[in-house]
């Protein structure tokens, strides 16, 4: 399974690959998240699309990863929400824009999916900007981590 955008290859790594990834994460948090993600591709094989991790990789410099991505589960009222980053070293060159249409657009194609939301820190007005730019609109709640964001596709 691929996404293609523009200028990068999206996606998800293996289990295997989910493994290592927790055993070099050192911040708690997302060692935590990663390690939800994961039992998610285990309990759900056939659905493990929707809780892997997802690399970023360049398209003209193969092997170079400039973040990741994942979908949190898809809920039964059809809603899968979106986490992302990004290394530092490739920010405010577009890499983010241009992935969060392409798999906005890509998880809306895909059968029982009606809409996708993001929820970003309060201060993380970068993030913000990401989804505003690629067609969310914030949708008046506010999460645990700061307001939600939400693109709407098919009813």
């Amino acid at each position: 399974m691929r996404v293609e955008t523009e200028r990068l290859y999206l996606y998800p790594i293996s289990n295997d690959e989910m493994r290592s990834l927790i055993e070099n994460e050192a911040d708690a948090e997302m060692k935590q998240a990663y390690t939800e993600m994961l039992e998610g591709c285990l309990l759900e094989p056939d659905s493990r699309i929707w809780y892997a991790v997802w690399n970023m990789e360049l398209k003209n410099v193969p092997g170079t990863i400039v973040g990741d991505f994942c979908f949190k589960g898809l809920g039964k009222d059809g809603i899968v929400e979106i986490g992302y980053g990004l290394r530092e070293e490739f920010r405010h060159q577009g890499y983010m824009v241009e992935t969060v249409k392409v798999i906005t657009e890509w998880a809306l194609s895909m059968e029982g999916v009606c809409a996708v939301e993001a929820e970003t820190d309060l201060k993380n007005v970068a993030s913000q900007n990401v989804l505003r730019r690629a067609g969310f609109v914030k949708n008046g709640v506010i999460g645990e981590e700061g307001p939600r964001f939400v693109y709407r596709g098919k009813e």
